[in-house]
This record gives structure tokens, C-alpha cells and sequence, in this order.
């Protein structure tokens, strides 16, 4: 009888495992199936069997860039009513404040750093302008609409002709080699579907504002000019990443979703999510869906000079599997706790703040899941210059110094700046009010 209970449960889990892989795909396809095959190919030739040089590189764009805004007191305030503008990280120091920017928006996808440093999105296509805020029809969308723009299948750089709010029916499928470019526009997408990325790569979402999206009731919904298919339910992500690689997300202002803000699944790796505000959300985001899924070994995410802001509970992030290096974010609210995780992730903490909220119970900054303390405490969790402010803690475990097998001798290995910077490094996070001859 028990052995019979066993085949039961682990039957069980293989169909729960299957599903995952097909999340939201009713009938996969042989489109489908070329996609994920692409999708899985991209993920190996994009993952980092030196991750820490990758840190490095980053660690050592921030220490130039706050070296250059060391100049005066008046500089580090940022930009002022007839003042300067100053980029206080090195992703904004790359773009911001050239007030030319309109008439060179493909500079940004020069910016990136981190893992997702090799996205370039749409930069290779032509312009795409959004003129139309509806989404009435999901197998064959207008002409001038953002779902019209995200599905062909070339290089596309999407700006938006005015302000518009977006609602979408069912979520939005967003092919490979993309940019959604917000700057210009006051560009939301609420009150519906959110965005997802699924077994594509190369996609660049920036300067647009994700909020109150709601789970999808799944339907036929076009994901390319050649093929659309029998959708399922939409769990009501923000941006939903899945068998995805090369994708940055940056300067976008998230809250109040019906699921995660941003949740990366299924293998998905080279990914940085920068320079973001999120706020009023329980489940943040969540990297690698199940502890079964052994795939999200190759998960490989940069967290960088984010505001984890009002009115959030958890999961900034929660890890499974990969390798996580969260730095320079401010982490001024949580309810229960900021960083957790299950599988033995590697999570390397620089530079950020954590200021732990007035519960006496929740002033740990992290939260391991589904194993005791003699299974954790060989995971690598390592806090490096965090600023600890009203009692929070960091729960360190794993070898001091991560004994990986590679070199870093080409790279400047430089740490990050310490927490106390963070104020300036995120001081300009979510979505930035940009006008064509003036600074971002």
C-alpha cells in the first residue's frame, strides 16, 4: 500500500512538472515545440559558468559612477529645478542625461550590465510607434496597437505616440528581439492581462508603469503573425518570464498585481531587473517555480538599485536553484521578510539597505524554505557591505569565499559600493518623466 501511495505521489508530481513546462499552452504545438527547443538552446549558449566575474564587472561600473558624482554636494542631490541632472548609477549614467535622447533611443540598449548584459531588444529593427491603446481583437490585433507591435516576428524598437493606459484582455505574448520603450509617454498597463515572455529572448521592457493586472481567462490568442493557439488561465503575473534569455527590465513601476510582479521560471537565465519601484504587493518575485525543477540550475538574475518601496510582504526575491546576486537596492519595507529561498540557490547580497519593518518578528532580512538547518547551512548566502538599519539581520550560511572554478583576472574585482549609498544609486527608480530636448 505505501509503495503504491508513493508511485501515486510521484506520478503526481511528474504530471504537476509537465504542466509546468507547458504553463499556459493548452495545445503544444510543433510551433511550440521549436520554440522551446530554440528557447533551451539560447538559455546554455547565454549561461555564465563564471558568474562572480559578471558581479565584478558591475561591482566596478558602480564605484566609477559614484566616483564621478563625488564632484560637489550639489551634484550628489541629483537633478534640481534648473539644476544638473546626475545619474547616480552606472546603468542611468549611460543614457539619462543626454537630453538628446529621443533622437537616439537605441543608445539604451547599450546600458544594461549585469547578467542581462548582452539584451539589446529591438536595437537592430526599425521604430514601432503604439497610437492605439485597445486590445478588442486577440487573434487578429489592429494595426498601431501595442499586442500588433509585440508579436511580429522581426526586430522591433516600440515607442508610444502619446499617454495611454493599455488594458489588456488576455496577456500580452511578447515575441523575441524586442524593446517596449515607455520614456516620452505616461504608458500603463492596468486593470487586465499582464506581459509574458515565453521561450523568446532578447527583450528590453523600460519606463512604463505595471499595475493592478488581473489573472487572464485564457482563450485563442495570436503570439505571432504565423501562428496563435489555445491559451489556459493567466495567473495575473506582471511579467510573467518563462524559458526566456537576455531580458532587462528597467525603470518600470510595479504594484498591486494578482500573482508575482515579475516571476522568471522554467530555465530562464541571463536577466537583470534594474533601476524599478515596487510597491503594495504581496509576492514580489519569485525565481524558479517549483523545488523539482532541476533546470533552474542555469537561472542566473542581477537585482540592481531597485526600491522595494510601501505596502510589500515578501519574496524581493525568492530563489530556487541559480544564482542570484542582489545589489544596491534599498529595501525600506517588508512585512515578513526581503530575501528567501529553497533549493539551495546562491544569493550574494552587496551593497544594499535593509531596514526591517517594527515587528519584533520579522527584522530577519532572509527566509529559508523546505530544509532544516543542517541542509542550509552549506548554501551559499552571502551578505557583503549590506547597512542593517532598525535590528534587521542577514542569515548568513555557505563558505565565506565561493570556491568556483574560473578565473576573474580580466575583471576589475572591485566591491560595490556599501548600503549607505543606496539612497543616491536608487534615487530615480520606476519609471522616469522624459520629454524629447530634456534630460530623463
Amino acid at each position: 500500500m505505501r509503495a503504491n501511495s508513493s508511485s501515486s505521489f510521484f506520478f503526481a508530481l511528474l504530471l504537476a512538472a509537465i504542466a509546468l513546462c507547458r504553463a499556459h499552452i493548452a495545445e503544444f504545438d510543433e510551433t511550440w515545440q521549436q520554440r522551446e527547443e530554440k528557447a533551451r538552446a539560447a538559455a546554455i549558449a547565454a549561461y555564465k559558468p563564471d558568474p562572480e566575474s559578471v558581479n565584478d564587472e558591475l561591482n566596478s561600473h558602480v564605484h566609477k559612477a559614484l566616483e564621478e558624482v563625488n564632484g560637489t554636494r550639489r551634484e550628489l542631490l541629483g537633478k534640481h529645478k534648473g539644476g544638473p541632472c546626475m545619474a547616480t548609477n552606472p546603468i542611468d549614467r549611460c543614457w539619462r542625461c543626454r537630453k538628446n535622447w529621443a533622437h537616439h533611443r537605441k543608445r539604451l540598449a547599450t546600458c544594461a550590465l549585469g547578467f542581462g548584459r548582452r539584451t539589446v531588444g529591438g536595437r537592430k529593427g526599425r521604430f514601432y510607434v503604439v497610437n492605439n491603446p485597445s486590445d478588442e481583437d486577440l487573434v487578429n490585433p489592429k494595426p498601431g496597437t501595442l499586442r500588433h507591435a509585440v508579436i511580429q516576428e522581426e526586430p522591433l524598437w516600440v515607442v508610444f505616440e502619446r499617454d495611454m493606459v493599455i488594458r489588456l484582455r488576455e496577456e500580452l505574448i511578447v515575441n523575441s528581439h524586442k524593446t517596449i520603450d515607455g520614456r516620452g509617454a505616461n504608458v500603463h498597463i492596468a486593470y487586465g492581462a499582464g506581459i509574458t515572455l515565453q521561450f523568446v529572448e532578447n527583450v528590453i521592457i523600460h519606463g512604463i508603469h505595471i499595475h493592478d493586472i488581473k489573472a487572464g481567462g485564457g482563450g485563442v490568442i495570436r503570439d505571432s503573425p504565423r501562428h496563435y493557439g489555445l491559451r489556459t488561465r493567466s495567473d495575473g503575473d506582471g511579467i510573467s518570464i518563462f524559458g526566456s534569455t537576455n531580458v532587462w527590465i528597467d525603470h518600470v513601476s510595479m504594484s498591486r498585481c494578482n500573482d508575482g510582479l515579475i516571476d522568471a521560471i522554467n530555465a530562464s537565465t541571463a536577466i537583470t531587473i534594474s533601476n524599478n519601484h515596487f510597491t503594495h504587493h504581496n509576492e514580489v518575485m519569485l525565481f524558479g517555480a517549483h523545488d523539482l525543477s532541476k533546470e533552474d540550475s542555469i537561472m542566473q538574475i542581477t537585482v540592481a538599485f531597485n526600491h522595494f518601496g510601501r505596502e510589500l510582504r515578501q519574496r524581493m526575491p525568492r530563489c530556487r536553484w541559480g544564482f542570484f546576486h542582489v545589489v544596491n537596492n534599498d529595501y525600506t519595507h517588508w512585512q515578513m521578510y526581503a530575501v528567501g529561498g529553497s533549493q539551495h540557490p546562491t544569493i550574494i547580497s552587496d551593497g544594499n539597505r535593509y531596514i526591517a519593518p517594527a515587528n519584533y518578528n520579522a527584522k530577519e532580512v532572509t527566509k529559508r524554505e523546505y530544509a532544516t538547518k543542517r541542509q542550509w547551512k552549506s548554501w551559499t548566502w552571502r551578505s557583503e557591505g549590506d547597512l542593517m538599519v532598525n535590528g534587521a539581520f542577514f542569515v548568513q550560511s555557505g563558505p565565506a569565499k565561493l570556491a568556483l572554478p574560473f578565473s576573474t583576472k580580466k575583471k576589475m574585482i572591485i566591491k560595490p559600493k556599501p548600503g549607505s549609498f543606496v539612497t543616491r544609486l536608487t534615487r530615480y527608480s520606476g519609471a522616469l518623466t522624459c520629454r524629447p530636448m530634456a534630460p530623463c
